[in-house]
């Protein structure tokens, strides 16, 4: 019998990431991670303490035999752990929160709550939590920034009393060590530095595994009928772009692609790699190509930059994505990019965008749906403006770009959709 979990809480910034990561780290033999939403940042996050590729889990972008399809196709581990996203119940509007995603695959749901400063109202929480949707698949707790072993108890006595149908199954103490994050998400630099066994071995200590995992059986149906239209593979070569700067890749896209072309080559433009002069198509993927760092490594990507020029004089195809866009533009602010397109950009101080739209999807030339998520935006560009953002009249705008067989657009999209 294989095992799987929805990892959520009430609000962003309650420790999912941490029990995540620490729960990846103890079933790191045989798991695989996954995510609710669209996020990037996370599955990276995911992959490096599980040395196996997050799957994002999207009802949104996927109907329901989709999303089934998909979870059925990667639970190829013993164990499956899904990081939710916001709180369990965020992103009912449009179908794809933890709790819609868990419900739809019927997992068992486990919430992590902030216990600081408080007792007996997180029992009234989780009440709420529990009766606000009655086909809910929550089964367990755990209690986040407790302060003392005295205080947990206390908790969890009143947990028992009032909530029927959750069990408390353990604790996390304060003030443990954590990631800290950027603008668009966790410091993945940061990351690098961090001491992950250590951090999440603390994470655990006052954790009943044995009893979270009496909840976590499933039985995962296969299905069998491909949800998706049917893929028709090119006898062509494409090269994506995937590395430090751009590493905002959907694994599905990724196994899709594969799926797609007789032959994808992966290039690094932070080791000045080249875009192999036979490609038929590039993608370039979304990421970071504005902080100091990420621009360190595209100013020395000099070969990879005139690669790039060669293949758009050629009027071969290119599809990029967020960063992507940015680097086929001439500047964001005054750090200069590739200048295969005469746009311009500006970092903002605030986001511009978050959420799902609806925009063209490069391969089909179709809307679909997809999501957005930055600070930057376009002050200068005379090429047209293709598909359209369905949010508002000011999202409409700058929705992407297309000149010869080049396409580039803010929105990231599930390719196989």
């Amino acid at each position: 019998m294989k095992k799987a979990l929805v990892v959520s809480a009430i609000a962003s910034n309650q420790g999912k990431t941490l029990l995540t990561m620490a729960l990846l780290n103890y079933f790191k033999k045989s798991v695989r991670p996954f995510k609710c939403g669209p996020d990037f940042i996370d599955p990276q996050f995911h992959e490096k303490i599980a040395n196996t590729p997050s799957v994002n889990l999207d009802a949104y972008m996927m109907n329901e035999q989709q999303l089934r399809w998909i979870f059925s196709k990667y639970s190829d581990k013993d164990v499956s752990i899904c990081e939710g996203v916001m709180g369990y119940y965020d992103g009912m509007d449009k179908g794809s929160s933890a709790y819609d995603i868990a419900k739809i695959l019927n997992i068992a749901s486990l919430l992590i709550l902030d216990a600081s400063g408080s007792y007996i109202t997180i029992a009234a929480v989780l009440n709420g939590m529990k009766s606000f949707r009655e086909d809910n698949t929550i089964k367990a707790v755990v209690l986040n920034k407790v302060s003392s072993k005295m205080h947990y108890e206390l908790v969890k006595k009143h947990i028992d009393l009032e909530c029927k149908g959750i069990v408390v199954v353990g604790w996390i103490k304060k003030n443990l060590e954590s990631i800290s994050s950027r603008h668009l998400g966790l410091d993945l630099e940061d990351l690098e530095s961090k001491d992950l066994e250590n951090i999440s071995l603390d994470v655990l200590k006052n954790i009943d595994i044995t009893l979270l995992e009496s909840m976590m059986e499933i039985n995962i149906a296969e299905v069998k009928n491909y949800p998706f239209k049917d893929i028709v593979q090119k006898d062509e070569k494409c090269a994506l772009v995937k590395d430090k700067n751009f590493s905002f890749l959907y694994f599905d896209n990724l196994k899709y692609l594969q799926e797609l072309y007789s032959d994808v080559v992966l290039v690094d433009s932070t080791k000045d790699e080249e875009i192999p002069t036979d490609a038929d198509m590039v993608i370039i993927v979304g990421g970071y190509v504005e902080t100091n760092e990420s621009y360190a490594r595209v100013k020395e990507s000099t070969k990879f930059k005139n690669s790039l020029h060669i293949h758009a004089n050629k009027k071969k195809s290119i599809y990029a994505e967020c960063a992507g866009l940015i680097y086929l533009g001439k500047c964001i602010d005054d750090k200069e990019m590739s200048g295969i397109l005469d746009i311009e950009f500006k970092l903002g101080k605030k986001r511009e965008r978050l959420g799902y739209y609806i925009g063209l999807d490069y391969n089909t030339n179709e809307l679909s749906r997809g999501h957005a998520f930055h600070y930057s935006y376009i002050t200068s560009a005379p090429e047209a403006n293709i598909g359209l953002y369905k949010s508002s009249k000011k999202m409409i705008k700058d929705a992407g770009y297309k000149k010869d067989n080049i396409i580039a657009t803010y929105l990231h999209t599930m390719w196989r959709v």
